[in-house]
């Protein structure tokens, strides 16, 4: 599988996120996910789509994201990160529509 790119916008957030096969690893601006996002909700909220499409331990995931704040930067890259699976898999978006984490 080669690399799969997506962009989520919420608020002022921009995230960019890179999808590829890996172990269930995800950076944020170089920085682990639990370091970035400290807050055990927003961590949620990021790994939502993963969790709802049972493939949290099969991609690894890089995000730069800036602009918001923590909870608007969250919701972008839980945007982008379905936005990314959609991509990869088109059968896989009424599950996520359904969740309403695409527009």
């Amino acid at each position: 599988m080669e690399v799969i790119n997506a962009l989520g916008r919420r608020k002022r957030a921009i995230a960019r996120i890179y999808v590829s096969e890996g172990t269930g690893k995800i950076t944020i601006n170089k920085i682990d996910i639990a370091q970035y996002f400290p807050s055990s909700i927003l961590q949620y909220v990021v790994k939502q789509p993963l969790n709802t499409l049972s493939v949290a331990e099969k991609y690894d995931i890089k995000v730069n994201t800036y602009g918001g704040g923590f909870t608007g930067q969250s919701q972008a890259v839980r945007l982008a990160i379905a936005r990314a699976l959609v991509k990869i898999n088109p059968e896989d978006k009424p599950a996520l529509r359904a969740e309403g984490f695409m527009t």
